[in-house]
């Protein structure tokens, strides 16, 4: 009994997991618009009927929420797709100009620009290491991200790697931690692989999710 009820914690565990981060996104996505669509669906007497166990309200909730991720989507892709054209590309540019000039905003939006193009475009966090932490002789895996400031740098009298080393289940909260090169070991490790590692508490291994997806079916 034991197994089976093992097995179904393996089956049940990862979904619910996934559910509450796929109802938070949809949450946080759908927040701003539910209620103007809500008004104009109840206006329209739109979905205000009961479907099975759902009332006429939850229906009129849950229909805007999908109505307005169709229209995120589509949105997104007539946007990207406008994005390609040159007039686009100038009226970026001058909003981005405009925003850099307004005090406060300024500070977020050049804050946040720098963070996005350095994640997507740079090679950051795309290097596994295996540093000393939190003391000499044990390690953690960590990601690489660029090359530490140089007044770090200067006041250590060697250059320094800027390293970000997750919490574990967490990996969204870590350590920002500077390195001398010659501590550093590099993985031959895809990053995905050592956050699974890092949000499994060290139970799925590269080893142990290759071995899993290489298992013949039976």
């Amino acid at each position: 009994m034991k197994k089976y009820f093992i097995a179904g914690l393996v089956i049940l565990l990862p979904l619910a997991l996934t559910i509450p981060v796929v109802v938070f996104i949809v949450n946080l996505l759908t927040k701003p618009f539910v209620g103007l669509v809500v008004s104009l669906l109840q206006g329209l007497d739109v979905l205000n009927r009961g479907i099975f166990f759902l009332t006429p309200e939850q229906v009129v909730v849950f229909g805007s929420k999908f109505l307005i991720l169709v229209c995120l989507f589509i949105f997104t892709l007539l946007l990207g797709v406008i994005a390609r054209w040159f007039f686009f590309r100038a009226l970026i540019n001058l909003s981005d100009r405009i925003l850099h000039k307004i005090p406060l905003i300024n500070k977020v939006y050049k804050t946040t620009q720098e963070i996005i193009r350095t994640i997507f475009v740079t090679d950051s966090f795309k290097k596994v290491v295996m540093v000393p932490f939190p003391k000499e002789g044990t390690y953690a895996i960590g990601f690489v991200s660029r090359d530490s400031p140089e007044v770090c740098a200067e006041q250590a009298g060697a250059p320094l790697i800027s390293v970000i080393v997750p919490t574990t289940p967490n990996p969204t909260t870590g350590f920002l931690l500077m390195y001398k090169k010659e501590e550093l070991i590099y993985l031959d490790l895809k990053p995905e692989a050592a956050v699974k590692y890092i949000v499994s508490c060290g139970v799925i291994t590269p080893e142990h999710a290759s071995q899993v997806n290489n298992k013949p079916e039976t």
